[in-house]
Parts: C-alpha cells; sequence; structure tokens
C-alpha cells in the first residue's frame, strides 16, 4: 500500500521547474563549489585516526585490552567508509578518475569494500529512495519495509519480519561482515569495471587484515576481536544510514513524482549540530544531500535553510528530527509493516 499522497506530488506549474529554479538558488550561493580545504583536512584526521587505531593495535599486543581498540578501530573503518562515500559522488574532486582511483584505495584495500559494487548499489538507491521496486537498500531479502513486501516476503523475511523492529540492531551487528561477503560476490559479475584491480585490493586488504589480527593475538583474542571490531563497524554504519530514509514513505510504481518530490518525500533530516554531523559524515542532511549529491559535506549545512524554506513556499513536507526520534520512527516503521506477518503467525 502506498503511503505518499500524490495528488500534493504534482507541480501545479511546469513539471520539473520546481527543482531547476532551488538549483538555481543553490549554485547563486556557490554551495556546489568544492571544498578542498576542508576535506584535507577532514582526509588528514581520518587517516590519522585510521593509522593511529592500528599502531596502538600494534602496541597493545596480546591482551585483552585490545577490545577497546576495536572499537575505535570501528570508528575509524566507519569514518574511512564515509569518506569513501564523499568520493563516490564526486564531493571530493571533480575528476572521475581520481575519485576512482582513491575510491579503490580508500575502499578495497583501507576497509576492504568493493567501491565499484557499492558505487553501482549507492547510484540506485540515489534515482529511486524508498522505491519498493528499484532501491537496493529496502530490497526485502532479510528485512520488510512495506506491507506489499510483507505480503510476498521469502520464508525468512516472513519470519524475521514478524519482529524485526526488534531485532533490528542484532542484525546490523551483521552487516559489515555482509559488505565484505557481497564485495566478493561481485567480482562474479562482468559488469564490474576494474575486476582484477578490485579482487586484487580486496585480497590485499583481507590478508593484511587478518594476518595482523591473528599474528598479534592469540586465536581466542583474534576471534573476539573480530567480532567486536565487525560488529562495532556494522552498528555505527546502521545508526549512520536507517536514519536517514527508514520510516519515510515506501514508493510504489503507481507513485509519479517529480524529482525534488521524490527525493525529499522521501528523506529525512537529523538535527543535533557538528557532533552529529561529524559523527554521521554529513548525512545528517540527507534531503538536501540527496537533491545535490556532489555538493560537499561542509555545504550541505548551509544549504538546508534555503532548501527547507523553498520547500516550505511550495508545500512540499521538509521531515527533519534529533537523531533518537529519528531510530524511533524507523523501528515503529519496521514493527507496523511486520503486523501482517505476526498476524499471519498467530492463526
Amino acid at each position: 500500500m502506498t503511503v505518499v499522497d500524490t495528488s500534493r506530488a504534482r507541480p501545479s506549474g511546469e513539471r520539473g521547474s520546481d527543482f531547476a529554479r532551488l538549483a538555481r538558488r543553490i549554485s547563486e550561493a556557490r554551495l556546489l563549489d568544492k571544498r578542498p580545504g576542508y576535506y584535507t583536512a577532514r582526509i588528514g584526521l581520518v587517516a590519522g585516526l585510521f593509522a593511529g587505531g592500528w599502531a596502538l593495535f600494534a602496541a597493545v599486543g596480546d591482551s585483552w585490552w585490545q577490545m577497546p581498540v576495536a572499537l575505535l578501530l570501528a570508528v575509524a573503518f566507519a569514518q574511512v567508509t564515509l569518506l569513501a562515500h564523499d568520493l563516490a559522488h564526486g564531493q571530493i574532486s571533480r575528476s572521475r578518475r581520481t575519485s576512482r582511483m582513491a575510491g579503490l584505495l580508500v575502499g578495497n584495500l583501507a576497509i576492504g569494500l568493493s567501491y565499484g559494487w557499492w558505487m553501482d548499489k549507492h547510484t540506485r538507491h540515489h534515482a529511486n529512495p524508498n522505491h519498493e521496486d528499484h532501491d537496493p537498500d529496502v530490497s526485502p531479502e532479510v528485512l520488510v519495509w512495506s506491507e506489499n513486501q510483507a505480503a510476498g516476503a521469502s520464508r525468512l523475511a516472513r519470519i524475521i519480519g514478524r519482529w524485526q523492529a526488534f531485532l533490528f540492531f542484532p542484525l546490523i551487528t551483521l552487516e559489515a561482515l555482509n559488505l565484505k561477503v557481497a564485495s566478493f560476490r561481485a567480482l562474479r559479475r562482468e559488469s564490474l569495471k576494474n575486476r582484477k584491480v578490485e579482487g586484487l585490493l580486496l585480497v590485499a586488504h583481507n590478508l593484511a587484515y587478518l594476518g595482523a589480527v591473528f599474528l598479534v593475538l592469540s586465536p581466542g583474542k583474534a576471534l573476539v576481536f573480530l567480532a567486536v571490531h565487525l560488529g562495532c563497524y556494522g552498528v555505527y554504519l546502521g545508526c549512520t544510514f536507517a536514519p536517514n530514509h527508514k520510516g519515510m514513505p515506501v514508493l510504489t510504481a503507481e507513485d509519479e513524482l517529480d524529482f525534488l518530490r521524490r527525493q525529499v518525500l522521501t528523506s529525512r533530516n537529523v538535527r543535533g549540530g557538528r557532533l552529529v554531523t561529524t559523527a554521521l559524515g554529513g548525512l545528517n542532511y540527507q534531503i538536501e544531500h540527496h537533491l545535490f549529491p556532489s555538493m560537499p559535506t561542509a555545504n550541505l549545512r548551509k544549504a538546508r535553510p534555503i532548501v527547507r524554506d523553498y520547500c516550505r513556499s511550495i508545500g512540499v513536507d521538509y521531515a527533519e528530527c534529533g537523531l533518537f526520534a529519528s531510530w524511533g520512527q524507523a523501528m515503529r516503521h519496521l514493527h507496523e509493516v511486520g503486523r501482517p506477518l505476526r498476524r499471519a503467525g498467530s492463526r
């Protein structure tokens, strides 16, 4: 069942003109200009955190005190992932070749994530956010995101979907491992560009990552370290991306929305100041990011009042709330769409 009021979704004037007018205001404010100084500082800080985490790992040695280090490295890996995200969108450099080469080093080699596979997946998400047929981020493989999906869910999704709101956080502890597995599976696709390079870099990462862990730690400590590191990394990623779209309208083939409304009505901003912005890599300004994906992260905050006021002037809902409230909305939505599965299971 669609939850978007499509009667409000069409502009009264020229089709698509609403976004064009907004884009002109953003361009006149020079918010699409690159920010080399900002990214130089951010890359330096993230690289320092990443290298410092591994240096601390080597210094601590074979000790259970490595578990806090695993948590620190989870934060470092997540911040590197957020930089890879900005590279994929061309936020850092105008050169596609430079972005691709940096993305392979940052994604495949540093954190073991296929840059090409993730970029393709994320591009499809941006084209059709929260669309139950076209957005890979709401595919019903494990969780269901709409009542339509619940009705046609697989056996696994039907079992999990009954109580998916309660299982969400335990499940996302597996997200980092899932991304690593999916990255290797993507190497079988002939459509993946630079498959050999991606494969070599992924193998190099995993040999170095697992080799370091098992060389420094005893087998038992190594396994616990991996569980803590990958689990916390997965939770960080889940808590970064879940507040942005989960609990917002899920689109179907019946919804005919122009670009501006397709992006704004399915996205949610998260308030919280500079700390939240740093933790979420700027993705708390999700509406602005979806409207202008190549806008540098540092400019999203400045674009917010322009986009918010413009949306209000044309009668388009602009969703914004705090971080915990956004998680609450996402969990309530998951519980609500799982209701038909709970009913079916009780018969």
